[in-house]
């Protein structure tokens, strides 16, 4: 679509944003100063994506469903980061691991915050980074409650990232079970060569598994032998549990 249709798109959609009422298709002809013809089509193209809503009876124009709820998706996550501040920054600096926060976004994990390990080494920033939700304990947190998300994810084929990448259907199903009965996600070498990770669930006002906080390192400083370490476990459990509490989940 050429970029000029897109702009004269998003100006459809500020006009509409800036009314008190229903606009029609020569109210916004004049108010944008485009053919009338040209906004019936921009109209038309923005109703069935579900942007915008025809009322029935004045067949004028307004705000649809699913342009709220991409705003809800937005404050969703801004208000997770936000309240994840605080709680990582103390996480890392009592782990002495980096901490990360994600959140389900287009069939894998989305990084939304990361904190360095307080220890001055050279460290990359990964905020914005794509974690598989099969491989990392971030994502494994989020799935184990979001079954419509386990299903479509073992659907599609699950990739063998490292020898230890847990890829069957049923060896996923019996992880996510355990991470259910023990509040708890835990990965080793599954994502990166000589890199484990512990994560937790944190909870919504809707009692959703809106995303996950962990911690990430080498395999060497997360596990105790074949486990990891218990106070690493209680940490990232304790961080997850405060956020939820601050995004008002009664789960915890």
């Amino acid at each position: 679509m050429p970029i000029q249709s897109i702009e004269r798109a998003a100006a459809i959609l500020r006009a509409l944003a800036g009314g008190s009422r229903r606009l029609g298709v020569s109210e916004l002809s004049e108010r944008l100063g485009l053919a009338k013809g040209t906004v019936h089509g921009l109209l038309r193209a923005l109703q069935d994506e579900g942007f915008i809503e025809q009322d029935p009876e004045s067949g004028k124009y307004q705000l649809g469903g699913s342009l709220l709820q991409l705003g809800n998706i937005y404050l969703d996550v801004n208000e997770l980061r936000g309240r994840s501040l605080a709680w990582s920054d103390n996480l890392a600096i009592r782990s002495g691991e980096a901490v990360r926060v994600g959140t389900p976004h287009d069939g894998g994990l989305l990084v939304i915050h990361h904190v360095f390990r307080p220890d001055n080494s050279l460290q990359i920033l990964e905020v914005g980074a794509h974690l598989p939700l099969h491989a990392t304990a971030l994502g494994k947190a989020v799935l184990a409650y979001r079954p419509d998300l386990e299903q479509e994810l073992v659907a599609g084929g699950l990739p063998q990232l490292t020898r230890a990448t847990v890829t069957s259907p049923a060896a996923v199903g019996k992880a996510m079970a355990s991470v259910r009965d023990t509040g708890w996600a835990a990965e080793r070498e599954e994502a990166v060569i000589g890199e484990a990770s512990v994560a937790a669930p944190i909870f919504d006002r809707r009692g959703e598994a809106a995303g996950a906080i962990g911690v990430v390192g080498p395999v060497e400083r997360i596990f105790a032998g074949r486990t990891p370490r218990p106070e690493l476990v209680g940490s990232v459990r304790e961080a997850a549990r405060a956020i939820s509490r601050d995004l008002g989940a009664g789960r915890y």
